[in-house]
């Protein structure tokens, strides 16, 4: 979440899809205009019904009888393999917090663009406000306005772009960073269970772990079938985990069996995905997965993101327990501040990024 500004890049002028929803309502500039193989097609775009994405109760994990223990437990593990992405109910983060979180984000985005521009996202880093993982002046925009903020280890925190306002979003970010902080420790411990390792292994091997949240902001777009509001990628982290605002549209859209399939947000859940970081360490048992973002024509969507992650100064590789003869090592062992600052400075490409890491000419026996 730290890597030094890129002062060789020339991005171009990038346009603030706010401020062009405003003045040009129905304008959508050519640097926004898909090519045709990577447009939303209508069905996927107006498709809101619910997908069959696993839903785990944390209760039932946290507090539940032995047997709601290992039932849920083989339930996670079935959505870590087949899916990549579950949502979690019960999940034990404040309504209240999740509220004020949105709320805050909200009156953020709603902040004049003089005002948010005090926070400016450098090109070649992912923290501030603008857009992300752009590295060219030809190069496709997304339909979103992002504000990124790295949460630890405290070193990686820029002070200049914590905003003073609103007076209490820093103050909320906080206190919502150390509730999911907590909810990635025990999801990552459960996962292990259902991994048959030790419950600690990943809070051992992770260290100081990396944290930041990214609040995503996609405005009403003329013609929605001819942007992406997110790129498709898959993520870098260990976890992430998304809190969709209420009343936003369907926008988050995962890659299943090779079709786009929308995710109906439950509400007051949170939708937590696997990160490249855990298919490396579990040698692709569990997977994961690409996802993006479409807009809508009539509603505004708000999704808030957290990104957990091991230290930048540890190396990871696949661990023992899933290499052997027929699932040969598929993943070179590296540091993950190096793979980190490879995500970080590569525009987002499906999961292009996770070559960085993979051992060539290993045949996937995997499911």
């Amino acid at each position: 979440m730290a890597p030094v500004p890129i002062s060789t890049l020339n991005v171009g002028h990038i346009d603030d899809v706010q401020e062009l929803r405003r003045t040009k309502p129905k304008t959508v500039p050519q640097r926004f205009v898909r090519d045709m193989t990577e447009r939303p097609t209508l069905q996927t775009s107006l498709s809101p019904q619910n997908s069959d994405m696993p839903v785990i109760d944390f209760s039932k994990l946290s507090k539940g009888s032995k047997e709601d223990l290992l039932n849920e437990l083989r339930n996670l593990s079935v959505a870590c393999q087949e899916w990549g992405f579950f949502q979690v109910i019960n999940h034990e983060v404040e309504i209240n917090l999740m509220e004020n979180i949105e709320d805050m984000s909200k009156e953020f985005f709603m902040l004049p663009l003089e005002e948010k521009q005090k926070y400016p996202m450098a090109p070649g880093t992912v923290q501030g406000y603008g857009q992300a993982f752009v590295f060219s002046e030809d190069q496709k925009l997304d339909w979103c306005n992002m504000f990124a903020l790295g949460i630890e280890p405290h070193y990686i925190r820029d002070p200049n772009l914590w905003p003073k306002k609103p007076a209490k979003l820093s103050e909320t970010i906080e206190l919502y960073s150390t509730e999911i902080n907590k909810l990635c420790q025990n999801l990552l411990r459960y996962i292990a269970l259902g991994l048959s390792l030790e419950e600690d292994v990943f809070e051992e091997m992770f260290g100081e772990s990396v944290q930041a949240i990214r609040m995503n902001y996609y405005p009403t777009c003329s013609r929605p079938d001819l942007v992406l509001g997110l790129s498709p990628h898959s993520d870098g982290s260990a976890l992430t985990v998304l809190q969709q605002a209420k009343g936003s549209p369907v926008g988050l859209q995962i890659l299943k069996d090779n079709r786009w399939v929308p995710v109906q947000p439950i509400p007051n859940a949170l939708v937590i995905n696997i990160g490249d970081t855990i298919e490396v360490l579990t040698n692709g048992k569990y997977k994961s997965v690409e996802h993006r973002a479409v807009a809508h024509e009539e509603k505004d969507r708000l999704s808030i993101v957290t990104f957990y992650a091991p230290s930048y100064q540890v190396e990871l590789g696949p661990m023992q327990e899933f290499v052997d003869e027929n699932h040969p090592c598929k993943y070179r062992r590296y540091n993950h501040g190096e793979y980190s600052k490879h995500y970080v400075t590569n525009k987002l490409q499906g999961k292009r990024t996770l070559d960085f890491a993979k051992v060539e000419n290993v045949n996937d026996t995997t499911n």
